[in-house]
């Protein structure tokens, strides 16, 4: 499970990243990089409480299991798309699209 949960952490600070290095070439504001780090918090959170809101024991089992499963099947959970910004689709309010965002982090 630890694995898991640094191995997404990893996926998300991607996105901060690629955010980051919108700023520093221009092609987005420092409101929309702050918008990434709160959009980053609630995506960790929801990761978190995937992986350990039920304690050690039985909880940790059962989300293992699912964890097998999913890799069997070939599914995985994007956790950054499963927590909607403000303004679904876009990064903030200004209109900056979640799109360039989310291109720059999977080019890394």
């Amino acid at each position: 499970m630890t694995g898991y949960h640094e191995a997404r952490l990893g996926e998300l600070i991607d996105y901060i990243t690629a955010a980051v290095d919108g700023y520093r070439a221009g092609e987005i504001d420092a409101y929309d990089v702050d918008e990434a780090i709160h959009h980053y918090h609630r995506a960790a959170r929801e990761l978190w409480k995937f992986c350990w809101s039920g304690g050690d024991g039985t909880h940790t089992d059962i989300i293992a299991d699912v964890l097998d499963r999913m890799a069997t099947d070939g599914e995985s959970i994007n956790w950054w798309d499963r927590v909607a910004p403000p303004q679904a689709g876009l990064i903030s309010a200004r209109a900056v699209p979640m799109t360039h965002i989310r291109k720059r982090a999977c080019h890394r």
